[in-house]
């Protein structure tokens, strides 16, 4: 079981990495020895989910990591479910369509429809964002007890993202009353200058929140009230055909 707890540390070294990593790296990354990230790589290499770089310098993930990738998105219910309601409201409202799951400090994206200005690695799945400073964030977070909110504040590496992000605390819950009283959170420039996003939550079984609903869009092209009045009934509406209300 350590072997295997090791295996998984030295898949997440690759977390952040901007280019292949080398064995050194890997073992500082995954706090084991160079001899044991040896050994698990060697075993990574074999199984198909990591593979040397052309140059030999280096490796990275391979198509075994993608394969696991593919099967959590397609035996996730939750996905399964919001899928084509996504699809009907990214032709409805014509800007990028997303669904972020929440992962207490993160809200990572599990599907994505976007439009023409978006960037590379912002498409991608997998790709997660600060909790705090998300529409996403803001109307999971306006689900959830006031005290659990103080807590995952508190944790928080509340750092800006672009001179606009929120990383007062009181601003924040400021943010989160909003959203109880609308049902929607509406974010200006907290993870990308220019953007525009509006967030639903979506609740599980139990009632508690475990995913959000963001639309995105350009404020060279939006104002807010108008994007507002536009997205906020649409979006609450497919919240409630993905979770079936």
């Amino acid at each position: 079981m350590q072997s295997l707890g090791r295996g998984f540390q030295v898949l997440a070294s690759f977390s952040g990495a901007e280019r292949a990593l080398s064995l050194s790296e890997i073992a500082a990354r995954a706090g084991i020895t160079r001899s044991a990230a040896q050994r698990i790589v060697h075993t990574l290499r074999q199984t198909g989910h990591l593979r040397l770089t052309e140059d030999g310098r280096g490796f990275l993930p391979d198509l075994g990591v993608l394969d696991l990738t593919y099967d959590y998105l397609r035996l996730n219910p939750l996905i399964r479910a919001a899928s084509p309601v996504l699809l009907e409201l990214r032709r409805n409202v014509r800007e990028r369509v997303d669904l972020s799951l929440f992962d207490g400090q993160r809200m990572v994206y599990a599907a994505r429809m976007q439009s023409k200005r978006e960037m590379f690695f912002a498409t991608l799945l997998g790709h997660a964002v600060p909790t705090y400073c998300t529409s996403g964030g803001w109307a999971v977070m306006a689900m959830l007890p006031d005290p659990q909110v103080d807590a995952l504040l508190a944790a928080a590496d509340l750092r800006a993202v672009t001179p606009r992000t929120l990383t007062d605390p009181d601003a924040i819950r400021a943010q989160i009353a909003l959203v109880r009283e609308t049902g929607h959170a509406l974010a200006l420039e907290q993870i990308v200058m220019g953007e525009i996003a509006l967030g639903v939550a979506i609740a599980g079984s139990d009632g508690r929140p475990v995913a959000a609903i963001h639309v995105a869009g350009s404020l060279a092209e939006w104002e807010p009230e108008e994007f507002r009045r536009r997205v906020a009934p649409l979006a609450a509406e497919a919240a409630l055909a993905i979770t079936g209300g």
